[in-house]
């Protein structure tokens, strides 16, 4: 195992600490995942490549992890509170479907667009609706503590109380009193004691689809719930990694926190982490404005704000050129501008797989592994991660262009800086640069625009312009620069 120098930004400590494991080799890590309710969207994927790029991460420094991603199919409402209609019943009404049969047809599209993107399955993924006995055991011993109250057959979290012996908005920095006195009244608030008391089982009305037995009433359980039961079940009373986008901190990831103390009588997670929000023309891209762009519209260029088609690398290239705790704003030309860096890129790697060796050195590599070890290690910086990994690009192009050498062994370092950080890590696929995913199938391809600049070469020499010409156009038409050099000729991708 690499000496582990990772720190990560715990939103906690609002610090970043180098990462220590509770068990020693192993890691415990749990990601909310998607309500299945509609196609996945760019907001949906940064959550899912920030924590495959840490899942991918501490698995390269050689911990095992256990990484579970939950599937919310029951209990999330639609206002993210304890009114309106649950989003899965309602989608199921609306198309008139069994309320699995919803979650089964996309979940099945959010896999498949996970799939494209190369982020890894986790290790396990529990539902919400196949839990619900342990949520009902957790909710009785919360009731048991004395921080929850029945009331007309649904079951709330006293926050007021919690937070007299506790400490309710420390991870989102939230005033329990200011709360209190800013919370408007709602439909069915009249049950809760406060207004800022959550659901943990609510009673099904009569015309709720999703329902269950339990003690209280014929119900189902509340939205913030599932994650300390399920993460509990999976990871033990405490684990190390709780990862989630910024949005979900208050009031979910604050209400797991209360619900996990009140049940167990300390907290659970050591590290929380969360990405930042994708958004367009500044404002927050989801579901609920309205304001999204499916996965599958960006990969066909389907939409009315598309210009063009982006390929599933494109996408994960554009969402890695931002740290995962900043914003990242969506506009074509920054998409556009992201394909031509992932396309410089292929086009190193692709270069570098033909580089002859020199008997001497002037290249430092080990220095740049250094330094990319050293971005990785800083709250996962892929930014500064593919600004090292364009300088090696850049080291590549001045040994082909022949202002610096490398010996067999720089070259070798230089494959494995790519194969370890570009391919491994960041999870980029490289089709047809000569990675072992794409190379075989693109031979062919790489030949025939070999053999069409062979032509051309041979054509040039008979003094036959116009064939030599056409040749060329021809090829920077349909997306490819030719670059004649002393040895002969090169070819990129535009």
């Amino acid at each position: 195992m690499k000496p582990n120098q990772l720190t990560i930004y715990n939103s906690l400590s609002r610090n970043k600490e180098l990462f220590r494991p509770i068990h020693e080799g192993r890691v415990g890590m749990y990601v909310c995942g998607p309500t299945v309710y509609g196609d996945g969207h760019l907001g949906h994927a940064r959550p899912a490549i920030t924590f495959d790029i840490l899942y991918r991460y501490l698995t390269h420094l050689g911990y095992k992890v256990r990484y579970v991603r939950n599937i919310t199919d029951v209990g999330h409402l639609e206002h993210d509170a304890d009114e309106g209609e649950d989003k899965i019943a309602k989608k199921a009404r609306i198309e008139q479907l069994e309320p699995m049969e919803v979650v089964q047809h996309y979940l099945n599209r959010y896999h498949k667009a996970m799939e494209a993107l190369n982020v890894l399955p986790p290790s396990i993924e529990p539902h919400a609706s196949g839990h619900v006995i342990e949520q009902i055991e957790y909710i009785k011993k919360i009731l048991d503590s004395g921080y929850a109250y029945e009331s007309n057959g649904s079951v709330y979290f006293d926050v007021p109380k919690y937070n007299r012996d506790h400490h309710y908005g420390k991870l989102s920095g939230r005033n329990i009193d200011e709360l209190l006195s800013a919370t408007r009244s709602l439909d069915g608030q009249q049950e809760k004691h406060n207004a800022a008391d959550f659901a943990l089982w609510k009673k099904a009305s009569p015309e709720h689809i999703m329902r269950w037995p339990s003690p209280w009433s014929d119900g189902f359980p509340g939205w913030h719930l599932e994650c300390s039961t399920m993460g509990e079940k999976y990871l033990g009373e405490c684990f190390d990694i709780h990862g989630g986008g910024m949005d979900l901190r208050f009031p979910h990831h604050e209400c797991e926190i209360a619900q996990s103390v009140a049940h167990n009588g300390h907290d659970s997670v050591r590290y929380w982490m969360h990405n930042n929000m994708i958004t367009i023309n500044g404002q927050k891209m989801g579901k609920s404005l309205g304001n999204f762009i499916t996965l599958d519209e960006f990969f066909a260029g389907s939409h009315p704000l598309l210009s063009q088609a982006y390929s599933p690398m494109t996408i994960r290239f554009f969402i890695l050129q931002a740290h995962y705790r900043g914003t990242v704003d969506f506009s074509n030309e920054a998409l556009r501008s992201a394909e031509k860096a992932l396309q410089r890129m292929t086009e190193g790697y692709r270069r570098l797989q033909t580089l002859k060796p020199s008997g001497e050195s002037t290249v430092d590599v080990d220095g740049l592994k250094a330094k990319c070890y050293e971005a990785m290690d800083d709250d996962l910086n892929t930014p500064v991660l593919l600004a090292h990994l364009f300088d090696a690009c850049s080291i590549v192009n001045r040994i082909n262009d022949g202002h610096d050498k490398a010996t067999s062994k720089d070259l070798d370092a230089l494959k494995m800086l790519f194969d370890t950080f570009l391919i491994e890590i960041l999870g980029l696929r490289l089709e047809g640069a000569g990675s072992e995913t794409g190379a075989a199938d693109m031979k062919p391809y790489e030949e025939a625009v070999d053999l069409l600049l062979e032509m051309r070469a041979q054509a040039k020499a008979k003094k036959d312009w116009a064939t030599s010409d056409l040749i060329r156009d021809r090829l920077a038409a349909i997306g490819f620069d030719v670059k004649d050099t002393k040895n002969g000729f090169e070819w990129s991708l535009k």
